[in-house]
């Protein structure tokens, strides 16, 4: 099993304005992390801080981070990337001495 990741997502007012025109751009790119040998487990669309919550499995962090970097660079969106660790492996590790 590979390390989970969340990517919280903001959206520029240029990622408003393609989601706005092109809705399905969204799964688009899904696609396109999938290229990086990412999958795409669960995908939110959140009211609050961010606009968008996925879940994903990624082999490491330097692919997360790099993913950040190639959508980051496009200027329609900032993604936050956090380690997710499942809830019995964590509390699991808590119980080793």
């Amino acid at each position: 099993m590979l390390p989970f990741y969340v990517l919280l997502s903001k959206l520029t007012d240029e990622g408003w304005k393609t989601i706005r025109e092109r809705p399905e751009r969204i799964k688009e790119v899904n696609k396109e992390l999938e290229a990086f040998g990412v999958k795409v487990l669960n995908q939110y669309a959140v009211l609050g801080q961010y606009d968008f919550v996925n879940i994903i499995e990624a082999p490491d962090n330097e692919t997360v981070a790099k993913i950040s970097v190639e959508l980051g660079s496009r200027g329609t969106i900032h993604i936050m990337s956090m380690p997710a660790i499942p809830i019995d492996k964590f509390i699991e590790s808590i119980k080793r001495k």
